[in-house]
């Protein structure tokens, strides 16, 4: 059996009185693509924003690539984990958000390459190597001297997976990555996203409501219900076959 690349041990997360997560158990193995569908303030997001360390759990554990992500070892006891650690084991992590987080000031080869170049410290020119191969394969190759402000918003989310594919993650983080975008825009982004799926090993953890496209690219499906991952299966068993009440009233409204 490989050893999952993800698990989350009975994590727990509250915003002060609110539990948003009520004890999550999950294990996500390398290369495996895992889509996370829910109603809205289920905690979808909120799984993928303590794996890349911008919230921490109130409790429970997260490992990744076999280190806990948020406590480690010090003098014997196990403790909160400083920032260094946190860096360390988020390398492995990228992330796409839902509203591109570029930085303005910046063309968009420079906004793929400063990562890896102050982050980790790569060399420049196999950087600026890697970045106009990923903008090339993002279909953006001719946008490398432009600014964010000159793209369409599915541009801009094409240019953040570059940023973030840069980075060679192990793990790829997609927050909702087409619902801020304009309806004509969806397709082209959920064709990089599949290109990604079909070619690369790394693992995926996408938050979602396309569920015709979890249904394309998941090996599994988790769908997340008042802080509880409520059903989880392949694509097919949760997404056409569940009789899990609360997941057919919230597919029915995809459906209408």
């Amino acid at each position: 059996m490989i050893e999952p690349i993800v698990t989350f041990q009975d994590v727990h997360k509250s915003f002060g009185n609110i539990k948003v997560l009520k004890g999550i158990d999950l294990d996500i193995r390398p290369a495996e693509k895992v889509a996370i569908i829910g109603p809205s303030g289920s905690g979808k997001t909120t799984i993928i924003r303590m794996l890349m360390t911008l919230e921490e759990p109130t409790s429970g554990d997260i490992i990744v690539n076999g280190t806990n992500l948020w406590k480690m070892e010090k003098k014997g006891r196990r403790v909160r984990a400083h920032e260094k650690h946190l860096r360390a084991v988020r390398g492995d992590i990228g992330m796409v958000f839902q509203h591109f987080n570029l930085f303005p000031h910046m063309t968009i080869l420079e906004n793929c390459m400063t990562a890896p170049l102050h982050v980790k410290k790569e060399p420049k020119e196999e950087v600026k190597k890697r970045s106009l191969e990923m903008l090339d394969r993002v279909g953006l190759a001719d946008k490398v001297d432009q600014y964010p402000s000159q793209l369409s918003g599915g541009q801009k989310q094409r240019v953040a997976m570059a940023r973030a594919l840069v980075m060679r993650p192990k793990i790829m983080l997609f927050d909702e990555v087409t619902s801020a975008l304009d309806p004509e825009l969806v397709g082209e982004v959920l064709q990089v996203i599949r290109d990604i799926a079909q070619n690369d090993d790394m693992a995926m953890i996408l938050v979602t409501h396309e569920m015709d496209f979890a249904l394309d690219i998941a090996d599994k499906v988790l769908f997340l219900d008042e802080g509880v991952i409520a059903e989880q299966g392949s694509a097919s068993e949760v997404i056409e076959h569940s009789s899990n009440q609360r997941l057919q009233e919230f597919l029915h409204r995809f459906r209408a």
